[in-house]
């Protein structure tokens, strides 16, 4: 055996082209050599392993390599791969680059009349997150799938997101989370909802206006609905009791979502105040509060119902009744029911909180106190929001009902700056006494707050 040491073999023109021997000779690689390629393979079969081709596939057809393996990203559109010529023990392996076959599909498409295991048609890729090997074996089988992998193996991703609208905020809080704060009305778009091995929820606090206090005697205000997740989502955080079973965090798939923060409602004038306006995040509203019951006879003397329900007028009647709370009605509840009225002196009723029912006025010489709003940090900090307004009574009396904890404004003889529902609280707005031209409180507006798990 003869034997030729070269440090390099090169043709004899420029960018020529290199023939080891002739047609049905073989080249032995002995044991131990090691072959390292610097440029671009063709040509050679399956060798046991792929070379993958890193620039990704994306819309439109084209013709594959054999022992090459593919990147498609059909985000954009449909694939179409025509597989080469089949030699035996060729192989093209394909992988869906975006996770994204199951909406749009892959089609495989074998060379001429060859098959695709043994049928001549066709094969179409359709399983998000699918990689697959083909070999081909011969002319009855043609190219056989001998690996494939249906599972959608991948990091895990988590929800991005992004806010618009004045005086809306997107902080970090406990380095994982953000907090995304509206004000008033704005957009939480949503690029990436994430995956179930990151975060692909959210949590919600969600409250509606306050409504407005009675005049003339009149009831307190109900506070705005009140409804929160329970934390699961985005670490641990105390929530309220209406963050219990059954509420859930919210997935939130890619869209942009409109955020309605609800108004206050204005007081009345020598009648029963106005309804709070209601919040909207998703799936989630929380309705408005009921207005105040006015101290004269009309048809706002008893308290309105709604997120939770207005004290009643201290006018003429006896035990003029709250407005229901939790109306329309949610599991869990969104807030309680405003308190009665008293006679024989003008004393009206204490406006529902969310966690604490609006007081009776008590025989004509106590008006309602506003009943307790809920307590939830999930900004990080403990904050108190959806109390009730306190009702009026009738001078000389000064025993005008106290606001409810977390917003809710004081019941008193004349109008002031204390009758009014804290802003962003969804507190209920007080009753005054005072007729014309004195008003009750005005609620207080409302808040949506998201939470979510952002790395």
């Amino acid at each position: 055996m003869s034997e030729i040491k070269v440090n390099k073999i090169s043709p004899r023109t420029a960018c020529g082209t290199v023939t080891l021997g002739d047609s049905g000779d073989t080249f032995t690689i002995p044991s131990g050599a090691t072959i390292t390629n610097s440029g671009t393979a063709s040509g050679f079969g399956a060798t046991g392993e792929t070379s993958w081709d890193t620039t990704v596939k994306t819309t439109g057809t084209f013709t594959a390599t054999a022992g090459v393996g593919y990147f498609l990203n059909t985000t954009g559109g449909v694939i179409t791969v025509n597989l080469p010529v089949g030699a035996a023990g060729s192989s093209v392996a394909l992988a869906d680059y975006a996770a994204t076959w199951q909406t749009n599909n892959v089609t495989v498409s074998p060379n001429g009349s060859e098959k695709m295991g043994g049928i001549a048609g066709n094969a179409t890729l359709d399983t998000e997150g699918q990689s697959v090997t083909f070999v081909y074996i011969d002319g009855t089988q043609g190219w056989v799938n001998v690996l494939d992998s249906t599972s959608n193996v991948r990091g895990p991703t988590f929800v991005t997101a992004t806010v618009s609208g004045a005086c809306n905020t997107l902080t970090t809080v406990c380095t994982n989370y953000k907090v995304a704060t509206f004000l008033g009305p704005g957009t939480f778009c949503v690029s990436c909802a994430g995956s179930a091995g990151g975060s692909n929820t959210v949590d919600y606090m969600v409250v509606a206006g306050g409504g407005g206090g009675g005049a003339h005697g009149g009831g307190g205000a109900g506070a705005g609905g009140f409804r929160e997740s329970p934390g699961t989502a985005s670490g641990c955080y105390a929530v309220s009791p209406r963050g219990a079973a059954p509420a859930v965090a919210l997935s939130v798939p890619v869209a942009p979502y409109s955020i309605t923060v609800g108004g206050g409602g204005p007081g009345g004038c020598n009648s029963g105040g106005t309804q709070g306006s209601d919040s909207i995040f998703s799936t989630i509203t929380s309705t408005g509060g009921g207005y105040g019951g006015g101290g004269v006879p009309s048809p706002t003397i008893i308290g309105g119902a709604g997120g939770s329900g207005g004290g009643g007028g201290g006018g003429p009647g006896v035990g003029i009744a709250g407005g229901a709370g939790n109306t329309p009605p949610f599991v869990p509840v969104q807030g309680t029911a405003g308190g009665s009225q008293a006679q024989p002196i003008y004393a009206g009723g204490g406006g529902g909180g969310a966690i604490c029912a609006g007081a009776n006025a008590v025989g004509g010489s106590n008006a309602g106190a506003g009943g307790a709003g809920a307590s939830s940090s999930i900004t990080s900090a403990s904050v108190q929001r959806a109390g009730g307004g306190g009702g009026s009574i009738q001078p000389p009396s000064t025993a005008n009902g106290a606001g409810g904890a977390g917003g809710g404004g004081a019941g008193v003889n004349s109008p002031g700056p204390t009758m009014a529902g804290g802003i962003n609280t969804g507190g209920g707005g007080g009753g005054t006494h005072s007729g014309p031209p004195g008003a009750g409180g005005a609620g207080g507006s409302g808040i949506v707050i998201i939470r979510y798990k952002f790395q």
